[in-house]
């Protein structure tokens, strides 16, 4: 098991929860757990006198728990499901042309 004076250390040398988690063998929840002693998707329940420990982010933890968020328009599947549903509902498809009927 990692330390979390293990976990401090890289942070100290400037090295990012990912970038510990890679190097750890450990998700990047978990050495942010380890470092804080608070689970990375609290969101706002934790105090101010909480998040001043050392390693603790002062917002947006929870980023090391959940994937990034990502615009699903620029899909290539979503795109061509819209068109799909489009194509398949004149009043959608009067939308689309600018026509309204």
């Amino acid at each position: 098991m990692v330390s979390k004076q293990t976990v401090l250390d890289l942070l100290d040398k400037g090295l990012d929860y990912h970038q510990i988690a890679a190097r750890t063998g450990i998700s990047a929840g978990t050495a942010y757990l380890i470092a804080t002693g608070m689970p990375a998707d609290g969101g706002d329940s934790y105090t101010q006198e909480m998040r001043q420990r050392p390693g603790a982010f002062r917002s947006r933890s929870q980023l090391l728990v959940h994937p990034a968020e990502e615009n699903p328009t620029e899909k290539p599947e979503v795109e061509s499901w819209i068109k799909e549903r489009v194509a398949a509902d004149a009043q959608m498809r009067s939308a689309a042309h600018g026509t309204h009927s």
